[in-house]
């Protein structure tokens, strides 16, 4: 059936519901679009760029010229700008957090953006459900957390995880191996995963949903009243991306937010 090409072979007649073949297939974009001598520009790689142009927009046209009153435009992206800096940056890392706002508000808003590319028409794909990119933006943050934590502290910032003096001194030993493997191999790791898992899950789901609502509605002329069983799943899948949304303004500020932590805990380690 040519209206079910979307799905695994299967007969519409006797089958009410035609799984994917490789469900993996939603999100992998490994065939280049074109390609710059060596060089191999994937979709994904094309999306990055123009999430990183999106951005520079954003911020050129919100603050290209200073008045005394500003646009309405002006006015959202100075809100944007006072959030991060104010209550995620100097509030979660104190009056020391103004120095990491900028790195802070630059993640906050790229992953934004990204998140959003899977609710934009002709696009329909969170760039941060390809694990490369969460996994490097968690990198960039383990490494200023880290850095941070051995200039303003010395050896006392590694001492102080492996030998915690606020743990009794029979559990020290434990207390302070689960702490070294947390913060030096377990954070990036959770970070990532963390937005990673959740922009698939529900890519993944809204895909399926208004997928085989389509599909369903498409397939009328061969399975006829049982197409209406597409209805409930398409008017789910509208609610899902609603959801999808708030998920993806949430999933960027929890990463924003969870990078202020850890970097807090290497400015501030008595904390």
């Amino acid at each position: 059936m040519d209206v079910l090409i979307l799905a695994s072979e299967c007969d519409p007649a006797t089958e009410i519901i035609c799984a994917p073949e490789n469900v993996i297939e939603l999100f992998e974009f490994n065939e280049a679009l074109f390609s710059i001598g060596p060089l191999d520009f994937t979709r994904t790689v094309v999306l990055t760029f123009l999430a990183m142009f999106v951005v520079l927009a954003l911020f050129y046209f919100g603050f290209r010229r200073v008045r005394v009153v500003p646009s309405k435009f002006g006015v959202a992206m100075e809100s944007v700008v006072s959030f991060v800096r104010d209550d995620l940056a100097k509030g979660t890392i104190g009056p020391e957090g103004s120095r990491y706002a900028p790195y802070l508000l630059s993640i906050f808003m790229f992953i934004l953006v990204a998140n959003l590319f899977a609710l934009t028409p002709g696009i329909n794909f969170p760039l941060t459900s390809r694990m490369a990119i969460p996994l490097m933006l968690s990198i960039f943050t383990w490494l200023i957390f880290v850095i941070v934590g051995f200039t303003k502290n010395g050896l006392h910032y590694l001492f102080d995880i492996v030998w915690p003096k606020s743990v009794p001194l029979a559990l020290r030993w434990l207390v302070g191996l689960i702490e070294l493997v947390s913060v030096f191999v377990l954070r990036p790791l959770t970070l990532a995963v963390r937005l990673f898992a959740n922009l698939v899950a529900g890519h993944l789901m809204l895909t399926l949903l208004l997928g085989s609502g389509w599909i369903f509605f498409a397939a009328v002329g061969d399975i006829g009243l049982r197409s209406v069983i597409g209805l409930p799943w398409f008017a789910f899948g509208l609610l899902i991306f609603v959801f999808e949304f708030v998920v993806a303004v949430l999933q960027a500020y929890i990463f924003t937010l969870l990078s202020a932590v850890y970097i807090q805990t290497s400015v501030h380690p008595e904390h």
